[in-house]
């Protein structure tokens, strides 16, 4: 099959390789998926567990990206749930092969049926953006109807859901970006927006909630914006400093089915919108890793026509 693979941690993109891998094998409770579209995160490479497995030992040539939709056809032993055939959508394991890739092999427990009218490009923006906003507004801010969270990167791929997802509990939203995200990030349900290149980001006040995608100097001004018990979520980079009584929260995303399952209900009946900034072949991967591209939302790769 063909598959883009990595070799040299030191090679950064430019390792980024498109090459034939044999078929992936199917484990105790995995599938085989026939991937048709998938999504990556441009700081993948950095991570330890695209160069090792959970042992530490290296695992190369391995196969990044870890958000896939694509179709079932293989069920490993003792698998459930889900059938040859059958349409699915959802994450790969970070320390295993990943999705981009014509086939690849899945936990069943990490993918959600998907219904035949939702496109596969538009499933495959949806595994890590939805649950991490998910997860970072629900499941550790406690967010609830009439707070105010200050919501970084409002038009990308994560902050673009956390945003309507903030909207629909009823919090007032605050959203930030660069200039030309504004638009986006208004049309989406932010009240306000927050020039992060020219406004001074203290003139938002104090807010209930951060949920944070930047890290750095933005993630500790914003700490002093958060009231007393309030919540700094971020996925950014372990906070060094806390809110006045309040929490600061790093986390990673986690598979959840159930989850996927009702982002996807959300999608279906047009509550929850995901920006799919571009879409390109496999074969282009590369280029689309690069950093210096920079587009609204989230860029899929499309594995198959």
């Amino acid at each position: 099959m063909r598959a883009i693979t990595v070799s040299d941690r030191n090679a950064g993109v430019g390792g980024l390789t498109l090459t034939d891998m044999p078929y992936p094998h199917a484990a105790e409770n995995d599938v085989i998926v026939r991937v048709h579209a998938a999504g990556f995160t441009p700081g993948e490479l950095d991570w330890p567990a695209t160069w090792s497995d959970r042992g530490g030992r290296d695992r190369t040539p391995s196969i990044p990206g870890h958000e896939l939709s694509g179709v079932v056809v293989e069920l490993g032993y003792g698998t459930t749930g889900l059938t040859v055939g059958q349409r699915v959508f959802g994450l790969t394991d970070w320390a295993r092969n990943g999705s981009l890739a014509e086939y690849t092999a899945v936990e069943a427990r990490n993918l959600a049926p998907l219904a035949a009218d939702i496109d596969h490009t538009v499933a495959a923006a949806l595994p890590i953006s939805g649950l991490t906003a998910w997860q970072g507004l629900f499941d550790h801010a406690h967010l609830t109807t009439g707070q105010t969270v200050l919501i970084h990167g409002a038009a990308g791929g994560v902050g673009s859901i956390a945003v309507q997802l903030a909207r629909e509990v009823g919090a007032h939203v605050i959203g930030t970006g660069r200039a030309d995200d504004r638009d986006v990030a208004l049309t989406l349900g932010a009240q306000t927006f927050v020039d992060l290149d020219a406004d001074d980001l203290r003139q938002v006040g104090e807010v209930d909630v951060v949920f944070d995608v930047i890290g750095g100097d933005i993630l500790e001004l914003s700490t002093e914006l958060v009231r007393r018990g309030g919540t700094v979520v971020t996925i950014a980079m372990p906070p060094t400093t806390q809110p006045k009584d309040g929490r600061a929260i790093f986390f990673v995303v986690e598979p959840e089915r159930a989850r996927l399952s009702d982002l996807a209900e959300r999608l279906r009946s047009g509550r929850l919108k995901p920006i799919v900034g571009a879409v390109r072949p496999l074969s282009e991967t590369p280029s689309a890793f690069a950093r210096h591209r920079r587009t609204p939302g989230k860029t899929i790769i499309q594995v198959r026509q």
